[in-house]
């Protein structure tokens, strides 16, 4: 019998290239995302490709009803929930704390933290009652070190960082994994949200070095889940060499 990966914010990036990574593992993937068109494109895409079944679930995590809606839909079958990927996440804009939106600051705390709880709080209990189950929750370098003009965004993360070890300490007599994966710089869609579609400023994020690329991270993070039963990675930092923390990079231009 397959295993199954439960993957939020699928759709792109991280998300998705997990999704190849997991299915070319032989995993059958519950696939979540607000975009439904996208979605769809990949279950098409997996299922054509990989010998996997992949189920869709069309929400938005900052909406707790929707969020258990999806959750309790799954059938006995898919309840068998081997590993949850909680890598749906955000940062809008990058003001000054005293200039700060209000409606940013709301749409990154409602992804990152309340997100991540409504949907671990839904899928806890099954990995629970099942007896198995591994939770990763995608963190960020964001959430170790605090970088000008991130305040919020690095707030959630460090929120995640906290939920993450709260996690461990809840769920470590249940036998129930949990990992925090946290990456520097990853070109993905990350910047173009940040700064609300503007690809120009997106693109100067990534200028004069190799960042991480979403295949990078999926590596890392599918490793995690391939360890001996009794071996867990509590935290892991993910860096591109030419990273060396929030603010330091060796940049040729």
């Amino acid at each position: 019998m397959k295993k199954i990966a439960l993957i939020t914010g699928a759709t792109s990036g991280i998300g998705k290239a997990c999704a190849r990574k997991f299915a070319e593992n032989n995993y059958n993937l519950i696939i979540t995302g607000r975009r439904k068109e996208r979605l769809e494109e990949l279950q098409k895409e997996l299922t054509q490709k990989f010998d996997v079944e992949i189920l869709t679930l069309n929400f938005d995590v900052r909406e707790k009803e929707a969020v258990e809606k999806a959750i309790s839909s799954l059938n006995a079958d898919w309840r068998e929930i081997d590993i949850l990927l909680n890598n749906a996440g955000l940062s809008v804009g990058l003001n000054q704390i005293q200039d700060g939106i209000y409606e940013d600051w709301e749409r990154m705390i409602d992804t990152n933290i309340k997100g991540l709880l409504y949907v671990s709080r839904n899928i806890m209990p099954i990995m629970i009652e099942n007896g198995f189950g591994h939770i990763i929750n995608i963190g960020s370098i964001a959430g170790k070190e605090t970088y000008p003009k991130g305040n919020v965004y690095c707030s959630t993360k460090y929120a995640v960082d906290s939920i993450t070890k709260a996690m461990r300490i809840d769920l470590v007599e249940h036998g129930i994994k949990v990992t925090q994966i946290s990456p520097g710089a990853v070109e993905t869609e990350f910047s173009i949200v940040r700064f609300k579609g503007d690809k120009n400023k997106a693109d100067k994020v990534y200028k004069g070095f190799e960042p991480l690329r979403p295949e990078d991270v999926a590596e890392v993070i599918y490793y995690t889940t391939t360890l001996p039963k009794h071996a867990n990675i509590n935290d892991l930092l993910l860096m591109p060499t030419a990273q060396a923390n929030a603010v330091c990079f060796n940049k040729t231009t």
